[in-house]
């Protein structure tokens, strides 16, 4: 099992992840010429994908979709209120696939499990990819750490993760009023360095070996910072940071 960020940040985020010659496609929140270029110079072709899975429907997450789908023929599974909402905003040529949230699926051999998160979507989800003996998290947009997420994320070998904001950054920000700060920093917001940090020291005992931090902002927060927040102690951990304009990856 390998994959790959296509970018991750508040303009937008994609990733593919890939076991057993199944390609799947996690959000598609830049543009459907930047995901088609991404993709490409990183020696996919965008025709080889088997699936889109959206994790909600926040426009830093499906902005290519409807685009895509245009010229691309794969399902796209999604939550059932978030799959509602993003066929109201016009992405309807879709070949749709509703799954409930908590459900598991698989495409010859790679496994998923969805699991709830708490974010300000209609229905938002992370996923567990599991192929042979490997697994893989994905933990987009997410105000709080749930012992549900915690426990569905026990014993995956990698885990891409949010780490949108510095605390002491995000309250000396200008840019942001205090009612955005509320709602980032609230349960149905996002994880800043310090949540993610307590998260990654948690499941680093059950066999993460490779973190990779997303959705940084570019304002209260940086991949250094970050990164020194949640490497810690945890020397057996690789801890590396997304980036917004351009891939990252692959990572086996």
């Amino acid at each position: 099992m390998r994959f790959i960020v296509l970018g991750s940040g508040s303009a937008g985020n994609a990733a593919v992840v890939e076991a057993g010659g199944i390609r799947v496609l996690i959000d598609a929140g830049l543009s459907a010429k930047q995901l088609t270029d991404r993709m490409k110079a990183s020696g996919i072709d965008p025709a080889s994908l088997n699936a889109v899975l959206l994790t909600h429907e926040h426009g830093d997450h499906i902005r290519g979709l409807r685009v895509m789908m245009k010229n691309l023929p794969v399902p796209v599974y999604a939550t059932p209120s978030t799959a509602m909402v993003v066929r109201g905003g016009g992405v309807d040529t879709a070949s749709w696939k509703i799954f409930e949230s908590g459900a598991q699926f698989s495409f010859n051999g790679l496994s998923v499990q969805s699991f709830a998160v708490p974010h300000d979507a209609v229905e938002p989800v992370g996923y567990v990819f599991r192929h042979e003996e490997r697994a893989f998290g994905l933990l987009s947009d997410t105000g709080h750490v749930t012992k549900l997420i915690a426990e569905r994320l026990r014993g995956v070998h990698a885990l891409f993760v949010e780490a949108n904001y510095d605390d002491a950054l995000l309250e000396a920000d200008t840019k942001r009023p205090w009612s955005t700060k509320q709602r980032i920093s609230s349960r149905h917001g996002h994880l800043s360095n310090a949540q993610t940090a307590a998260l990654v020291a948690e499941l680093a005992p059950a066999g993460l070996r490779r973190v990779v931090l997303g959705h940084l902002s570019r304002d209260c927060n940086c991949p250094i910072t970050a990164a020194s927040a949640v490497r810690g102690a945890l020397a057996s951990v690789e801890i590396v940071c997304a980036e917004q304009d351009r891939t990252c990856g692959w990572w086996e």
